[in-house]
């Protein structure tokens, strides 16, 4: 057959595909191979828990993707609204902690934690610390769960307000351990631990940056990590669940999300790429310093943690009265 015979085919195929995608509500741009232009990050103000890790990640995933990621820092309560309406064709995406998918246990929302979006990958991992004042006469969780049972309602813990990571720790403590330990709320975790080096409250849920310091001054003596397993941010502290509470798991988590119906090629894409840098020495060496633990997953593992979270934090906040109407 002569050249002059095959152009007409070559041009019916190309307006043939340009018919398809239209027809499809595909444009000619979205047929472009992912992605072709810059990608935004949402997530909550610079300076929070949420910003940092998200800036590490999308700085390291910037050259393998080929294209910006550019974070945008938005108030906190938009966030999870913000991405679940956008276009699901992965150029929003949504870094955000646990009270995502917990706060929701909490109070009404205006989201399904699950439904509205597509889970990537969880992002990094840090351990709730259990410490007491030093005047408190426990060496371990079991001596604390014996005085505790000892003496029921007269021992207190410190939280920096419903719904902070210490507050979930301490229903999630008291429901597993089967103890009534008072909590004592303040505004915000820097008096809520103030009170407890005073010895006004004796115990707290806190985090390593914000304890390290405290326990090896003796300020603060430090009982166990809330973390599922040992934690290499606090090496040789046990585990509460290895300590008498089974299966008890509490700690502060980051995720990657995109708005539900992203195309799984696209899911698929940005979680080969965060997984490879979260494992990577660098990105690693980074989070360790801000004391959190890189915990690379497939978005199955993020929506098995999710759903694993809900129930369990969900039964202790009915118990205590605390679940949402």
């Amino acid at each position: 057959m002569s050249s002059h015979a095959t152009k007409p085919e070559k041009y019916f195929s190309a307006g043939l595909l340009a018919f398809v995608l239209c027809g499809t509500g595909i444009g000619v741009s979205q047929a472009q191979e992912y992605p072709f232009k810059a990608i935004r990050v949402v997530t909550s103000p610079a300076g929070g828990g949420n910003d940092y890790p998200a800036r590490v990640i999308a700085r390291a995933v910037a050259a393998s993707l080929g294209q910006q990621v550019v974070v945008d820092n938005r108030p906190t309560a938009l966030l999870a609204d913000l991405v679940a309406k956008a276009p699901p064709d992965g150029y929003t995406l949504l870094v955000t902690g646990g009270a995502h998918w917990i706060g929701p246990l909490l109070e009404k929302v205006n989201y399904d934690p699950v439904g509205d979006f597509a889970p990537i990958t969880l992002l990094d991992r840090s351990p709730t610390l259990l410490v007491v004042h030093p005047s408190l006469p426990v060496k371990n969780v079991r001596q604390l769960i014996a005085l505790a049972r000892a003496k029921p309602g007269e021992m207190n813990y410190s939280v920096g307000g419903t719904g902070s990571s210490n507050f979930i720790a301490a229903v999630l403590f008291n429901h597993m351990a089967g103890v009534n330990i008072v909590r004592i709320p303040y505004k915000g975790t820097g008096p809520a631990m103030t009170a407890v080096m005073s010895g006004e409250v004796q115990a707290i849920f806190a985090t390593p940056s914000g304890a390290a310091s405290h326990v090896k001054s003796g300020r603060l003596r430090a009982l166990a990590t809330g973390s599922a397993r040992p934690s290499a941010i606090v090496p040789g502290l046990p585990t509460i669940a290895d300590s008498g509470v089974p299966g008890f798991a509490s700690e502060s988590l980051h995720a990657l999300f995109a708005p539900a119906k992203t195309p799984a090629a696209i899911v698929t894409r940005l979680n080969r790429e965060v997984v490879r840098a979260l494992q990577s020495a660098e990105v690693d060496a980074l989070f360790l310093q801000a004391g959190i633990e890189a915990a690379p997953g497939s978005p199955d593992d993020l929506t098995s943690l999710m759903k694993s979270e809900i129930a369990n934090i969900g039964r202790a906040l009915k118990a205590a009265g605390l679940a949402a109407p």
